[in-house]
């Protein structure tokens, strides 16, 4: 009878711990993804993913692009919930990339916002930048504004670093009446271009639910959380990014006119 007893006591006292456990995943499984549930405005109806989670109805989602996606159907991405595409244009004072015509246009009669960017390499002439960006990229009102990528600093190229970035940027905000967006990383921002605080930021940060500032920064407009979507219409991994606002806010930093 003891042994008898001792057993129901042991079968009683397992099936007490199996069901907090379902209780407790249950209630765990409920709770929402604080970074990607919250500011859930706009039309998302496509699955987007980055390989660690799913960002359903996550708000104004966009990606960027350049010819290493080779041909995108960007008609395919705006019907998986993309609401805009950054498109590489140029780098230096030379490059162009060879897929921007093509995806900009395409991206465009899709029906999606669009914006181009550059990659500013610090040891060039920012003025001779300028111009390789300005005589590619035509602008027109509805597309985002000119985007500046600063993410890497050659040797010693931190001397007149400041003053030639700020010419870089005055050029583009004269060419295209509009105030360029910056896209950096947080310690890159933190070490060198904090002066630059009153622009735009579109932030590179990967490894956290919800994006940390860079000194100076009281709010960042775009992020890009992901290297590794999947998004409908682009072969291979490709940048996910997210809008900091809702549709209305959205439609406010868009081009008014030229």
């Amino acid at each position: 009878m003891r042994i008898y007893l001792l057993v129901i006591a042991c079968i009683t006292l397992l099936l007490s711990g199996c069901m907090s456990l379902n209780s407790n995943t249950s209630a765990n499984a409920s709770k929402p993804n604080d970074a990607l549930s919250s500011n859930t405005s706009g039309n998302t109806s496509g699955n987007i993913s980055d390989n660690s989670k799913t960002i359903v109805g996550s708000g104004i989602t966009g990606i960027d692009v350049s010819r290493y996606q080779g041909e995108i159907d960007f008609e395919k991405v705006k019907a998986a919930g993309i609401h805009y595409v950054f498109v590489r244009a140029t780098e230096g004072i030379t490059y162009q990339d060879s897929h921007f015509k093509d995806n900009f246009s395409a991206a465009r009669k899709a029906g999606l916002a669009i914006g181009a960017y550059h990659f500013y390499e610090t040891d060039d002439d920012p003025i001779r930048q300028l111009n390789n960006f300005t005589n590619l990229v035509d602008l027109q009102p509805g597309d985002l504004p000119p985007v500046v990528d600063i993410e890497k600093l050659h040797d010693n190229d931190n001397i007149n670093l400041i003053k030639n970035i700020q010419a870089y940027l005055d050029g583009l905000e004269q060419h295209y009446k509009i105030k360029p967006i910056i896209y950096s990383g947080k310690n890159f921002a933190n070490k060198y271009i904090t002066t630059f605080s009153d622009y735009p930021l579109w932030l590179a940060e990967y490894q956290s639910l919800y994006p940390t500032l860079p000194q100076g920064w009281n709010k960042w407009t775009f992020w890009q959380f992901s290297q590794s979507g999947k998004i409908d219409g682009v072969i291979g991994d490709v940048d996910v990014n997210r809008y900091n606002g809702e549709e209305a806010s959205f439609n406010n930093i868009l081009i008014k006119s030229l």
